[in-house]
């Protein structure tokens, strides 16, 4: 007959079978209970640096919704656990602390200096920052001087055009295209109606008509640079009297991006709502 207690640390983080051997463990086994317990500790940690990297990274709707949430953080969960069997050392230093006759064996020097206490949300976007800049990052940092002088122009903050564009454009990688592949630098999806006289690029985009997601052709305006599309955008909620409210209130989140959609900015029926969740994710300006 096997005796020996299976391995808890490669079971689901909220798995209850698993914890109720922990606890079977504790009575018949202390030493493999605190091994365990360390291993579970050190799964715990792993779990909140995953999150606090998933919160520092762009959402998107496909990512955004209640069910994707769910399955997303059972998989940061499984995902600690899978780390924390292969260990990065944390639980062993624990074991150590918690077994008298080892808490004289030297400590390794990687854990030599104070553990940070485990709240990692600022620590790791910061790493995060440091490493290769994500589409975000790079999109928010070349457009930044761009929203700066638009919010000149207009009164309204640099964050809530910046996230707006990013809205649009996708962080600058769903870019409206002219027909021979050359950007458009339209960034806010800002249509070519029939008092425009500048260039022109066509292209499938989606609209909502009677609330249901067509497929349609729609012509947009054109641009020689970013530059010109941020003082085009600023022209146009500045001047036509279908965002005067736009400006009059656009100096908080709920006015500006509630705003745009009362005045028809966009047919998506959602649109208030996505946009505040990408003008919370602007970092720079």
């Amino acid at each position: 007959m096997n005796n020996l207690s299976p391995d808890n640390s490669a079971s689901l983080a909220m798995d209850v079978k698993s914890l109720a051997q922990l606890r079977l463990d504790a009575k018949q086994n202390a030493p493999k209970a605190l091994q365990d317990t360390a291993r579970q500790f050190e799964a715990l940690f792993l779990n909140m640096m995953v999150k606090s990297m998933r919160q520092a990274s762009p959402t998107s709707d496909m990512t955004s919704g209640q069910d994707a949430q769910l399955y997303t953080s059972m998989l940061d969960q499984q995902l600690s656990q899978t780390m924390a069997k292969r260990g990065i050392g944390l639980a062993d230093y624990l074991l150590r602390q918690m077994t008298p006759a080892q808490r004289s064996t030297p400590v390794p020097p990687a854990l030599a200096t104070p553990l940070p206490v485990p709240v990692p949300a600022q620590p790791v976007a910061a790493a995060v920052q440091t490493d290769k800049p994500s589409a975000a990052q790079k999109f928010q940092t070349q457009m930044a001087a761009h929203a700066q002088e638009a919010a000149q122009l207009t009164g309204l903050p640099a964050t809530f055009i910046l996230g707006q564009a990013a809205l649009e454009s996708g962080w600058g990688r769903r870019q409206i295209a002219a027909a021979d592949g050359s950007p458009s630098h339209n960034l806010f999806g800002l249509k070519a109606g029939a008092s425009w006289r500048g260039k022109v690029a066509e292209t499938t985009t989606t609209e909502y008509i009677g609330g249901v997601a067509k497929k349609v052709v729609q012509k947009f305006r054109a641009y020689d640079n970013y530059a010109d599309a941020f003082r085009d955008y600023a022209a146009l909620l500045r001047r036509s009297p279908r965002y005067e409210q736009v400006i009059a209130k656009g100096h908080t989140l709920t006015g500006f991006s509630e705003g745009l959609q009362k005045a028809g900015y966009a047919t998506d029926p959602h649109y208030a709502d996505k946009l505040s969740r990408v003008i919370q994710q602007v970092r720079v300006v």
